[in-house]
């Protein structure tokens, strides 16, 4: 079975600016390693990464999937195969950050929940530091002081300026990366 990851970022982000780019080129590279994609499904980076993820040759039907924020699937972006119209507006994020992991490109304050939410969810994170927006302001720092996994001690919300390095740390960690949120708990 395929690993989903996530990628998320500013729903804003025009054709042509850095982030749009990187949201490409991720999309892109996460089918090209053999995973699905996840997203809000909506504009922006999240087009650019369905966009990109389409134009893989390893592409299937199938592989991109779009949790939207509304109930109405017709607000999903021309790239989504997959569309789930959730309901749960900002809610959603949640949803969205409990992939195997989530890649963080540029992004505002949605970003910014979905950042916070996988590392609370002991998911494998990371960004653009290269970015305009949350994942650059956060690139390689811990986000708490949890100590989410013990035996890797180099946990962190890890920093990245391509989409060959963060599929590089994907196929490094994602094995990894395997325990779930079971609930808020002292150590959690």
């Amino acid at each position: 079975m395929k690993k989903i990851i996530a990628v998320a970022g500013n729903a804003a982000a025009e054709v042509g600016s850095i982030n749009y780019k990187l949201a490409f080129e991720t999309g892109k590279a996460i089918i090209d390693n053999g995973y699905r994609l996840q997203c809000g499904g909506l504009e922006g980076v999240m087009y650019a990464a369905c966009k990109g993820a389409r134009s893989s040759e390893k592409y299937t039907e199938g592989d991109i999937i779009g949790l939207l924020p509304s109930f109405d699937p017709s607000t999903a972006n021309e790239y989504v195969d997959i569309i789930i119209p959730t309901g749960l507006d900002v809610f959603r994020n949640v949803i969205v950050a409990s992939a195997s992991a989530v890649i963080a490109v540029g992004g505002g304050a949605g970003t910014l929940s979905e950042i916070a939410n996988a590392w609370a969810l002991q998911r494998l994170v990371m960004g653009y530091s290269n970015a305009e927006g949350w994942s650059a302001k956060l690139a390689n720092t811990r986000l708490d002081t949890r100590n989410r996994y013990p035996d890797i001690p180099e946990d962190r919300f890890y920093g990245v300026t391509s989409a060959e390095e963060a599929l590089e740390l994907v196929n490094k960690y994602i094995s990894r990366y395997t325990r779930y949120h079971h609930g808020i708990t002292p150590n959690s």
